[in-house]
């Protein structure tokens, strides 16, 4: 760890009454979370345009009762 980063750790730690353990586990979840939620989405669409790649014969059904309004 940089000198400046642990400065910053310890001035966050003083500010927040935390110690610094605290402060960095809680930014290792939060950091996998995020890398978790954008390995997530990622999926989403790769899903998505493989959806919507696909036809499907209920589709023209779909599209003739959906409420498109609004749409561009």
């Amino acid at each position: 760890m940089s000198n400046e980063l642990r400065d910053r750790l310890e001035q966050a730690a003083r500010q927040l009454k935390l110690g610094k353990n605290s402060i960095i586990t809680r930014a290792l979840e939060e950091y996998l979370e995020k890398l978790n939620r954008s390995k997530f989405l990622e999926e989403a669409r790769r899903q998505s345009i493989l959806a919507s790649a696909s036809q499907n014969e209920d589709e023209e059904v779909w599209l003739e009762h959906a409420d498109t309004t609004g749409w561009k």
